[in-house]
């Protein structure tokens, strides 16, 4: 979409003479045994070629070299003298006519070349280095290829600085670099932290090349030094791509997609969630059948959430009943239907014309190898294709290279929590290293999570290009609108997000078809000469396109630290704050329903604005929005289709592109140029209106559309009844200009410009000031209080500041006043504020404002952060843990309990507490890994308690228990087994406000870990 930054195209030059020691005397050697039981290649007794390719005998071994296209070259190497190729024309797309070569012999090698790359072949022994045209090496053998009886390893040099990404889906690892590790590519049916389910046999070096395995042999890369890459088989087949010019990393990409086949176009509606359940005979829901999917999807419409498409059978030993009428329904619903299957495709053809677009395949798929995984995706992409105009749509847990061609890789099924979304975050963005365009995991898990870590997970995934949510297998269903408020406004509002940028998401998808690559990206991959991008320091975030950077919340917390911002202008989503980089965030406020997303300066973002719930909502006449951060020069490709069949593959599609021009930084005028939609498709659009947003910091003297002023209106109401006009917004994200027209016709161009504005930042960079809350303030329902608010001026003085906070209703805030704050200095100001009476206890997000003069011009800066809500504390009396308001319950399988064991995944479907014969009233029954927080409120001296696995595990089990308070371990105990004694508990907690009652495993099983607080009490008063 912009002009790329630069991917490392050389190694260090530490590494340029290594191929000094590689020329020594010749001879017709045979194969040299190693040390390990290898046999390594000797010394070179044959060479004979056919146009571009090229034959090298080494006694009994033959090495076979063909060239596909100046950068792209094969590699074989038989020990035995026969060449074999088990994936035949699975993996390997053709890919026409050869590149023209030639070769020559020097005393010690054979140079092969295209006009772009040399390999050389040296003679004694055999090993083979690859160089550029310009005489740039990218990689060298240490060693000759080896073999045993049952693999073959390829020994490289490591560049002293030299980066590694790809091996397909590595959970909780790939977006940054694999340099000094071990991956295994390969099925092992790990679909937790540290899995490797979707592997691809294919890596790529910073040094700008990437290899591919041509196998469906397990493989193994030890990115030491050397390099090893071994495939278990006695063959050895690699392709070899050189990445051209600034951007080799994704032209490495590109060569490898284009080898074993682009990414393929999802249709419109698979971009959108989707939906997946049993909806027949369900053993976890009772009797149900499959027209009961149209009362989920009606819960979809009725709380105003988008949906895409639902699976109808997933399950095991599921199936369907009234299809035809399911898929109408659905329809009726602006919804489609998906089938699961776990053993077959053979009624693909039936079910497509019934309704089918979506096919789920299962691990079943690759019971039999990969073979029958690519075979499957490619057979259930083909039965949908051939059996509708629609598009191609597969999901499956376990495939390899090629599969990016039909379908989306999703990480198979975890338990939700907090690690779950702690590991999933590299996970995805590394996945693009190899091609796999679209990779997801359900939202929260299948089984477990909880209400706050189903938000936390929804928020980020809603920038990928595709996930869905699963229910039916954890303890209740877990569909978005489930939760109540607030979780269903934040899920609400992050899924409308999702569908406002879909412009953005499918011109990225769109981009994937032509160079490979996919939307979500390693900070590396846009970022490479930056030395943090390929550390743990960029771990935990990722890029949506170019333009956001998203660091998900994955601890229970309402801050975030270690952000890091690489070079560049980066503007806080919600707040519209400024940083420059490269930096490094900490302790960024994030409520539950404040994700950290930043977009680049220069950032041109198309939109589909009204807060639509699907794609059919858009009609002839729907406005198109622009979101622009004006810096500098920057462009955008929009790109529409119909977005449901497969005409645009014949070229009926439109692109629109939109050029801004803006100071650099600071003051200055701005355009924006959008240019005349070119193509045509059905369905679109003859004339539209736009609307734009742009984020300036500074007020515009005028704007004009084609030299004529467009109006200013007064205010915001004002603006939203105008046809057309402009509006200033300082209270908006650090101050926006608004600006919408009237229908324009698309095949026309147009320019909109605005006098005596500023670049993204404002006019007088730094000048406007900031706003941030202490974290951890409290405030009891109903009872007054003060909210602590720190306003920061910037590069300049800060003048009658007025600091209010945006509350919900019921409750009351005053305004706090500072009549100046010099400039680089920080005032805390206290804002009073009462609660409502009936407030519920917990997290409740609060924006504060504070609204300001500086440099000039009148500025609102705001910040989202989190104040808790506490209960009432216990009064002179004893509290039973179960009575009292959880402020936290998080529990390792099913709902924590009160007053019952944990039992199974169901809410109360445990027993009376019984530990060791010995039966309880009262007490909390939970399963490791659990806590459950309470608020004694400084007012309690004493908690007391029996401990121990209850006993209707029969035995087995082992955790240990602990109690925390304000975030001090007071007590903890030994391991407790299934068969240990009850452990006494008798605890100081004089002065605590809060404390939390933690259950962990220690024996990494967590089978049969039902760990109960029996007689939980607190003495208090």
């Amino acid at each position: 979409m912009r002009s790329p930054t630069r991917f490392r195209s050389a190694v260090a030059a530490a590494l340029l003479g290594l191929l000094a020691g590689f020329a020594v005397p010749g001879g017709d050697a045979p194969a040299q045994a190693a040390d390990d039981g290898a046999t390594t290649v000797g010394d070179v007794t044959g060479f004979d070629h056919a146009g571009g390719v090229y034959r090298l005998s080494a006694g009994q071994a033959v090495a076979r070299v063909s060239f596909v296209s100046p950068e792209t070259f094969r590699l074989e190497l038989a020990p035995e003298g026969t060449f074999t190729d088990p994936t035949g024309k699975d993996i390997v797309l053709p890919q026409g006519r050869a590149p023209h070569t030639k070769w020559r012999e020097k005393s010690d090698r054979y140079e092969l070349s295209t006009s772009k790359v040399t390999l050389r072949a040296y003679k004694s022994p055999l090993r083979f280095a690859l160089y550029r045209a310009d005489g740039t090496r990218l990689w060298a053998e240490t060693k000759g290829l080896s073999w045993t009886k049952d693999a073959t390893t390829q020994s490289l040099a490591r560049g002293a600085d030299e980066q590694f990404y790809g091996a397909g889906m590595q959970n909780g690892r790939g977006n940054t670099s694999h340099r000094g590790k071990k991956v295994e590519v390969a099925v092992d049916y790990n679909w937790n932290d540290g899995g490797h389910p979707n592997s691809v046999p294919f890596y790529l070096s910073s040094a700008g090349y990437g290899v591919f395995r041509n196998t469906y042999a397990p493989n193994t890369y030890d990115f030491a030094e050397p390099v090893t890459a071994t495939a278990k088989e006695q063959r050895f087949d690699a392709y070899y791509f050189a990445g051209r010019g600034a951007d080799a990393a994704k032209d490495v990409i590109g060569q490898y997609t284009k080898l074993t086949g682009r990414p393929f176009l999802p249709p419109i509606y698979g971009m959108e969630i989707g939906d997946a359940d049993c909806y027949l005979h369900n053993a976890n829901r009772g009797e149900r059948h499959t027209l009961d999917a149209l009362k989920v999807a009606d819960g979809y419409v009725e709380h105003d959430m988008p949906n895409g498409w639902m699976l109808v059978n997933d399950g095991y030993g599921c199936g369907y009943e009234n299809l035809a009428e399911t898929s109408q329904g659905l329809a009726e619903r602006k919804m489609k239907m998906g089938l699961w299957t776990e053993d077959g495709l053979d009624k693909i053809a039936e079910q497509v014309k019934a309704g089918q677009r979506v096919a789920k395949l299962d691990v079943a798929w690759v019971g039999d190898g990969y073979k029958k995984a690519l075979d499957g995706c490619k057979d259930a992409y083909r039965g949908i294709e051939d059996n509708s105009d629609a598009r191609g749509f597969t999901w499956a847990p376990e495939s390899w290279s090629g599969a990016q061609r039909c379908g989306v890789q999703w990480s198979g099924d975890q338990s939700g929590g907090w690690e779950y979304i702690r590991w999933q975050i590299p996970t995805y963005a590394g996945s693009t290293m190899s091609g796999l365009a679209y990779t997801t995991g359900d939202v929260d898990g299948i089984f477990g999570g909880s209400p706050k870590t189903y938000v936390r997970d929804l928020q980020w995934k809603m920038f990928l290009p595709v996930t869905m949510t699963m229910d039916g297998w954890a303890a209740s269903d877990k569909q978005p609108f489930r939760y109540g408020e607030p979780y269903t406004s934040i899920n609400r509002k992050y899924l409308k997000l999702h569908e406002s940028l879909l412009p953005y998401l499918y011109s990225y998808a769109h981009e994937a078809t032509e160079t490979g690559v996919g939307a979500v990206r390693p900070l590396a991959l846009e970022y490479p000469d930056d030395p943090k991008a390929a550390t743990d320091a960029a771990k935990y975030e990722f890029l949506t396109g170019e333009d956001f950077l998203v660091a998900p919340v994955h601890k229970d917390a309402t801050t975030r630290d270690g952000i890091y911002l690489p070079k560049g202008t980066w503007t806080d989503y919600w707040s519209g704050r400024t940083y420059r980089g490269p930096t490094t965030i900490d302790g960024y406020s994030a409520p539950l329903d404040t994700l950290p997303l930043f977009v680049r300066g220069g950032a041109s973002v198309p939109m589909w604005p009204g807060g639509i719930r699907s794609y059919e909502d858009r009609k002839a006449d729907s406005p198109l929005a622009w979101d622009i951060y004006p810096q500098g020069k920057s462009s955008f490709e929009l790109y529409e289709d119909d977005g449901v069949t497969r005409q645009h593959r014949d070229g009926k599609y439109a692109t629109q592109r939109a050029d801004v021009r803006a100071p650099r930084s600071g003051a200055g005028d701005v355009s924006v140029r959008i240019g005349a939609s070119k193509g045509h498709f059905a369905g679109k659009q003859s004339n539209r209106p736009y609307a734009f947003t742009l984020h300036t910091g500074d007020a515009p003297s005028r704007v004009e559309l084609d030299g004529r002023g467009l109006p200013r209106l007064a205010s915001e109401a004002a603006y939203e009844k105008a046809a057309r006009g402009w509006f200033y917004d300082r209270d908006d994200r650090g101050g926006v200009v608004q600006v919408k027209t009237a229908s324009l016709r698309t095949d026309r161009a147009f320019e909109l410009t605005l006098d005596d504005t500023s670049a993204v930042g404002g006019a007088v960079p730094g000048a406007a000031a900031t706003v941030g809350a202490p974290a951890g303030q409290e405030l009891g329902a109903g009872t007054p209080g003060k909210v602590a608010v720190d306003v920061t001026a910037g590069t300049k003085d800060a003048t009658d500041v007025a600091v209010t906070l945006d509350v919900p209703e019921g409750w009351s805030a005053g305004t706090a006043k500072a009549d100046r704050i010099p400039a680089g200095t920080t005032r805390r100001v206290e804002v009073a504020v009462t609660a409502a009476k009936d407030a519920k206890p917990g997290e409740q997000p609060l924006t504060a404002s504070a609204r300001h003069r500086s440099a000039g011009q009148e500025r609102t800066a705001v910040q989202r952060f989190a104040l808790g809500v506490m209960p009432e504390a216990p009064g002179k009396h004893a509290t039973w843990a179960s009575d009292m308001v959880w402020l936290k319950s998080t529990n390792g399988y099913g709902p924590a309990e009160r007053d019952r064991s944990n039992g199974e995944s169901g809410a109360a479907d445990g027993r009376t507490p019984t530990l060791a014969g010995k039966t309880y009233e009262k007490g909390i029954g939970t399963h490791a890994d659990s806590a459950i927080e309470v608020y004694p409120g400084g007012r309690c001296t004493k908690f007391t308690a029996d401990v121990g696995i209850d006993d209707e595990i029969n035995g087995y089990g082992e955790v240990a228990f602990s109690v925390e308070a304000d975030g001090e371990v007071l007590w903890t105990s030994p391991k407790v087994t299934g068969a240990s004694a009850t452990v006494p508990v008798d605890v100081d907690v004089r002065g605590a406000r809060h404390v939390e009652l933690k259950v962990r495993d220690t024996n990494g099983s967590k089978s049969g870990d039902h760990a109960d607080w029996a007689a939980a009490k607190f003495s208090c008063g």
